[in-house]
């Protein structure tokens, strides 16, 4: 959601168009209704980019009748396209819409100006409304009381799970029924998925089980806070009891704030959501179990802020999994770099062509440097963040 925002506030600026407040995504596996001001301080977000986009919070009574296009913006697309074969379209039409919204634009090889309007669209203008940024703070307090704690992405959630085909650890009656929500999701494109094959390749979320040995392997003690910021976790305590008992202290919004302080919110996944981003943007550690796209773009908003410890899980398959001293040093060695340390963004995988090309670059809301970022002579980089990393 924040991602698509930034690309059409930029897409707004490259083809010289006002921007109408976006509509949020009311159609989801959550069926949310909440509108741009209920999760983002709307005011602050026109006022902060008028000086590069005039933006209106809704179409004008005079173009009611206008000419209008729907257009889906291709994906991972240059300034070019939008200088070109968009702007173009103003001859015949007076409003665009767009379709769709994510992954608009390339991650890289844009004017430095774009580059520089998407970092402070999401880091400055994309602010959330008062009482989530109220909520989310009081949530920040209560976990900081505990001590430092890590904020733990557990994508464990029955949607995850269905979508991915990720059924390892789970019973044959659950692997049926997530099956069953796929194959009756009509937007969700791919319905059979070898779920042995997903894992090899480590596109399945680590189990709360895993996740447990890898605090463990880390060296993390059994008395670390950890906050759990996930919807609900399928299998409830079932499949949450191995990681409970290494970790007893572990937190949710709904075990560290009282009924009716989220009462509010509750009903309303994206603004759940947006409180997990605001305690896990500012938690001393951020793991996610899985690299999806809140995932991403909290570990992008973590390097912006200074490069806060986050670990990436390395989630391809290696073997069994036997604990003890080889597993924890083979585990520390693995993450030694994977840490959220000071690197420019990567580039596309070598041999890729075409689209697939685009789609394999590191997205740019993941890893902001160098286009948001001041920059350093490299060894005072390294020097800076090595004991911070510690």
């Amino acid at each position: 959601m924040r991602a698509g925002i930034c690309d059409m506030v930029a897409v707004a600026r490259i083809i010289n168009a006002t921007l109408v407040v976006p509509e949020l995504d009311k159609r989801s596996f959550w069926q949310d209704t909440s509108n741009f001001s209920d999760v983002f301080d709307l005011n602050h977000f026109i006022s902060a980019l008028a000086n590069d986009v005039k933006i209106i919070k809704k179409l004008p009574k005079e173009l009611a009748t206008a000419t209008r296009a729907v257009k889906h913006f291709r994906s991972w697309s240059g300034i070019e396209y939008y200088q070109d074969e968009i702007a173009r379209m103003w001859e015949d039409y007076q409003i665009i819409r767009a379709a769709k919204s994510d992954s608009r634009l390339a991650n890289n090889n844009l004017p430095p100006d774009i580059q520089k309007l998407r970092c402070r669209t999401l880091y400055g203008a994309l602010r959330f409304s008062p009482r989530i940024e109220a909520m989310g703070k009081l949530l920040v307090e209560r976990m900081r009381s505990y001590g430092p704690y890590i904020a733990l992405h557990l994508r464990y959630e029955k949607d995850m799970l269905a979508f991915s085909g990720c059924t390892h650890g789970l019973s044959a009656d659950e692997a049926d029924e997530l099956t069953l929500i796929r194959e009756n999701t009509p937007h969700w494109k791919v319905k059979d998925i070898d779920s042995r094959e997903q894992r090899s390749k480590g596109y399945c979320p680590l189990t709360p089980k895993e996740v447990g040995m890898f605090l463990t392997g880390l060296g993390y003690p059994s008395n670390t806070p950890i906050y759990i910021a996930a919807g609900e976790i399928y299998g409830g305590d079932n499949h949450m009891a191995h990681l409970l008992s290494r970790f007893p202290l572990i937190m949710s919004k709904e075990k560290i704030a009282s009924v009716e302080e989220l009462e509010p919110f509750i009903s309303h996944a994206s603004q759940m959501a947006a409180l997990d981003y605001i305690v896990s943007v500012e938690s001393d550690v951020f793991i996610p179990s899985y690299s999806g796209n809140m995932a991403r773009a909290v570990e992008g908003h973590r390097r912006f802020l200074g490069h806060r410890k986050t670990f990436s899980p390395d989630r391809v398959e290696r073997g069994s999994l036997k604990e003890g001293k080889k597993l924890s040093d083979q585990i520390v060695e693995i993450h030694r770099r994977r840490q959220g340390s000071p690197r420019k963004r990567k580039g596309p995988i070598s041999g890729t062509r075409g689209m697939e090309r685009f789609r394999s670059e590191e997205a740019f809301y993941v890893n902001p440097l160098p286009d948001c970022l001041c920059q350093m002579d490299p060894a005072n980089i390294n020097n800076s963040y090595t004991s911070s990393n510690r």
